[in-house]
Formats: C-alpha cells, sequence, structure tokens
C-alpha cells in the first residue's frame, strides 16, 4: 500500500508542472558548456567566467566557458542552436546576437524567436568611446566635427553588428554626416590590442578592460553610452550629456537554451543564476567590472529582447545599415 501511495504522489507531482516523471530529474548531473560567441578578453568572456565558476561552485558540477567567436557572434550562437535541448549547451547571449544579429546578417543559419529559449538577463554594461591619443580630440563634439572633415579616413572597431559597431552607428545616425572607416574583429579583445597600438584610432569598447589604458594615458576616453555615468570613470560624461539627449545603447547580457528545453531546466537555472549573481561578494565583483546586474526571469527576459529587437531593426532600417 505504502509503495502504490508513493507512485501516487509521484505521478500527481509530475502531472501538475506538465512533465512526465522521468524528465524531474536532478540537473546538473554532468559537466555544463557555456559558449560565449567572441573571442576571449572582453566583457561578454569576463562575466562568462565569473558566472562559471559560482555555478560551478553551486551546483558541484564543471562549467566550462567555450568561446566560439566569428560572423559577429554567429557562430557560437549556431553552435548552441543546434545543440542538444537538454540544459547541458547553453549560450551567453548579447543584444549582437539576439537582437541585431536578425535584421542585420543576412541568411543566419538560424532564427533568434524560434531556435532558442530565453532563461535570464545577467546584467548589463555601458561601452566607452575610446580615441587613440594621436586622434586630437578631447570630447564626442571634437570627434564628430574631426570625423565629418575626413569622412572615411578614420579606422574603427566597426566588426558588423557587434554593440560597439551599433553604438558607433546610433552616434552617426543622430550627429548627421559620419563616416569612419570599418574594421572587422573577432572580438573586443584584438580590437582593444589594435587601438591601443594606434592600427585604429576610435572605437567602443568594454570599460573594464580599457580602465588601465585610459589611467595610463595610453588611450582617451570620450564618453560612455549609458545613460548615467560609470562609477569606474566618473569623469567621463555620457553621449546623452555631450550633445545627444536621449542617446542610450548599453549592451545587455543574458542567457539562451535551445528551443524545446524542458521548462522545469530553465526555471532553475534563472533561479540559481539570481542566487549566484545576487550574492553580495559576486554583486560588488560584477559592479566592479561596469556590470549592472538583472538577473531577471525567463518572462522578462522575452520582453526585453524583443523590445531591443524592434529598436535596432528601426536604426539598421532607417539608415540603410549593411554588413561591412
Amino acid at each position: 500500500m505504502k509503495f502504490i501511495l508513493a507512485a501516487l504522489v509521484a505521478l500527481g507531482a509530475a502531472l501538475s508542472t506538465g512533465q512526465p516523471a522521468s524528465a524531474q530529474e536532478a540537473f546538473p548531473t554532468k559537466v555544463v558548456k557555456l559558449v560565449v560567441p567572441f573571442a576571449a578578453g572582453g566583457g561578454t568572456d569576463l562575466l562568462a567566467r565569473i558566472l562559471a565558476e559560482r555555478l560551478g561552485a553551486a551546483w558541484n558540477q564543471s562549467v566550462i566557458v567555450d568561446n566560439r567567436p566569428g560572423a559577429a557572434g554567429a557562430i557560437g550562437t549556431d553552435v548552441v542552436a543546434k545543440a542538444k535541448n537538454d540544459g547541458y549547451t547553453i549560450l551567453l547571449g548579447t543584444a549582437s546576437t539576439h537582437a541585431v544579429g536578425p535584421s542585420l546578417i543576412p541568411k543566419l543559419p538560424y532564427n533568434t524567436q524560434r531556435d532558442f529559449v530565453p532563461i535570464t538577463e545577467l546584467a548589463t554594461s555601458p561601452f566607452v568611446l575610446l580615441a587613440h591619443p594621436t586622434l586630437k580630440v578631447n570630447s564626442v563634439s571634437e570627434f564628430v566635427d574631426l570625423a565629418k572633415s575626413k569622412p572615411g579616413e578614420i579606422p574603427y572597431n566597426g566588426t558588423t553588428g557587434t554593440g560597439g559597431h551599433m553604438a558607433m552607428e546610433l552616434l552617426a545616425a543622430r550627429a548627421g554626416k559620419v563616416e569612419l572607416l570599418p574594421i572587422s574583429y573577432k572580438g573586443s579583445g584584438p580590437a582593444m590590442i589594435d587601438l591601443v597600438a594606434g592600427q585604429l584610432l576610435v572605437g567602443f569598447n568594454d570599460v573594464p578592460p580599457a580602465l588601465p589604458f585610459v589611467r595610463e594615458g595610453k588611450l582617451r576616453a570620450l564618453a560612455v553610452t549609458g545613460t548615467n555615468r560609470t562609477p569606474l570613470l566618473p569623469q567621463v560624461p555620457t553621449i546623452a550629456e555631450s550633445g545627444y539627449p536621449g542617446y542610450d545603447a548599453d549592451v545587455w547580457y543574458g542567457l539562451f537554451a535551445p528551443a524545446g528545453t524542458p521548462p522545469h531546466i530553465v526555471k532553475k537555472i534563472a533561479a540559481d543564476v539570481r542566487t549566484a549573481l545576487t550574492e553580495p561578494s559576486t554583486r560588488k565583483k560584477l559592479e566592479e567590472s561596469a556590470f549592472a546586474v538583472v538577473a531577471s526571469s525567463p518572462i522578462e527576459f522575452n520582453i526585453r529582447v524583443k523590445a531591443d529587437v524592434e529598436k535596432w531593426r528601426k536604426l539598421i532600417k532607417d539608415n540603410n545599415i549593411k554588413m561591412n
């Protein structure tokens, strides 16, 4: 009788979640792969490694960061789109992969709405507009004036579809008649190396890797992209403060799983990520790296993604932005 009652209780619990009893096994029970669709050394990679360490400790399982750069994030994103939908391969995506790419990159091998399920928005972070010291500008207005006087001559990190590229396109659209020379990279890390070396003269980049070079005078910080200044560069104005009110091009970072991943696994990952990121020492570490923790629910994240798709789709269409 006890066996029958236990079986009935288990069956009732399974039916109440809409999942068969066999689908409710513990998660995770083996290594989890966190795919980063950009090169090591950038903001996405930094966030991934902090998250992987915290989740690995919480789950008592290894969480491996797998960098798959190329094609503005499309290569790594495609890996996850085609992965088994069991929660063991997830993507750390950005606005570039899920809001910009669908409107900018022709013939993507996946559909971001159909082939993925959003898990959680992890955090947001501003970009900083950087200039090499040989470019004699000290403000956004000086940069815009110089760019207008030398159309197509100033090289910048213009990797198609990346957050930095779209931030520059948004500035160009607001400023009018700004034309630069775009150079493509597999990630913000390699672009930073060339910017410091003077192969690039200007570009948007993540704040944390830029800080040492700004402090040493090897790069000049002209402005940041968010609605508020970052505490890491309190003296640097926002672009909105620099003559372009309403300008906002902060980047968001979020987790996605392949479509069809069981809902209970999606909810568990989202809940465990929220616990990990809001733990005081982890939050402090992220804030010191210019990340603002969000840790949203899957539903909230889905709403955010759809709103950003429309924002960037309009910019791309209105300004006839094409692949470089």
